[in-house]
C-alpha cells in the first residue's frame, strides 16, 4: 500500500521529528556533512529506465547476492523520497546509492549545506521553510559525521541531476521502506556491530544511506526513537 502525500503525513512527520531527542555526534577528528531527505509525491509505475548500462555505473562492484541486478524498479507510488545513483567516475563512493548531500562549507549550517547540495546535485532549489527537522547524526568510517535534514518538497518536483556527480534521481515510495523483508542485519568478521541492509528495488542499500533511511521509517513514519548510529557499514564503504 502506498502512503498518501498529504497534509496529514506532513504533520505526522513534523510532529515525530519535533518530539525526538536528537542524537548529535561531536568528533573533532571527523568532517561534518549533511544530506537532504527530500519528500515528494510520485505515481505508481513511473519508474524510469536506467540512462546508463549497469556494468558502466556499477564500476566493477559485484552484486550483494544472487537475484539482484542493482536496478531501482517497481518502487514509485505515493509519498516518496529522492534517491540518487552516484556517477561511476567519482573519486569516492562511486556508483553507490546516496541521498543528495556533501560536506559543510565554512560558516554553513547543516540546513544551509543540505539545501545547497540539493540544488547543486539534483537541480532542486527549496527554501529553509520547507525543512521539517533533523534526524540523528551518523558517523561514517570514511571520516564524516552526517546530519540528515528532512525536507518537504511540496509536490513532485523536477530533478535535473548534475551529470558529473549523479547518473539519475529516483522517486522511491516511502512504503518501500516498510517491506516485510526490511531491514536486514548481517554479521561481518571486521566488526562486532551489525551491518544494516535496506532492500529497495533490486538492490540493497547499506549505511550510511541505509541507516538514514531506516530512521526515516522508524522515526518519521512509525514514531520509533531507536538509534541507528551504531549500525555498521559494509567494508567497501569504509574508505
Amino acid at each position: 500500500m502506498t502512503i498518501s502525500y498529504d497534509a496529514a503525513l506532513h504533520e505526522r512527520i513534523r510532529a515525530n521529528l519535533s518530539g525526538h531527542r536528537r542524537r548529535a555526534v561531536t568528533d573533532p577528528t571527523k568532517r561534518h556533512a549533511a544530506v537532504a531527505v527530500v519528500l515528494v509525491d510520485s505515481e505508481v509505475g513511473e519508474d524510469r529506465v536506467d540512462p546508463a548500462n549497469v556494468d558502466d555505473w556499477i564500476d566493477g562492484r559485484p552484486m550483494p547476492e544472487a537475484g539482484l541486478d542493482g536496478r531501482m524498479v517497481d518502487v514509485s507510488g505515493g509519498a516518496a523520497f529522492l534517491l540518487c545513483r552516484r556517477a561511476s567516475r567519482l573519486t569516492s563512493h562511486a556508483a553507490q546509492w546516496a541521498l543528495p548531500g556533501g560536506r559543510l562549507d565554512p560558516g554553513e549550517t547543516v540546513i544551509d549545506a543540505a539545501l545547497r547540495e540539493l540544488d547543486e546535485e539534483v537541480g532542486v532549489r527549496l527554501p529553509e521553510s520547507t525543512v521539517l527537522g533533523l534526524l540523528d547524526d551518523y558517523p561514517t568510517r570514511s571520516g564524516y559525521v552526517i546530519t540528515p535534514v528532512v525536507i518537504w518538497g511540496g509536490g513532485r518536483l523536477d530533478p535535473q541531476p548534475a551529470p558529473e556527480e549523479v547518473v539519475a534521481v529516483y522517486r522511491v515510495g516511502l512504503h518501500q521502506l516498510q517491506r516485510d523483508d526490511s531491514p536486514r542485519f548481517i554479521e561481518i568478521p571486521e566488526s562486532p556491530r551489525p551491518v544494516v541492509q535496506v532492500p529497495l528495488g533490486n538492490d540493497l542499500i547499506h549505511a550510511p544511506t541505509g541507516a538514514v533511511l531506516l530512521q526515516l521509517r522508524w522515526l518519521c513514519l512509525e514514531g520509533r526513537h531507536d538509534p541507528v548510529d551504531e549500525l555498521e557499514q559494509p567494508v567497501f564503504a569504509w574508505k
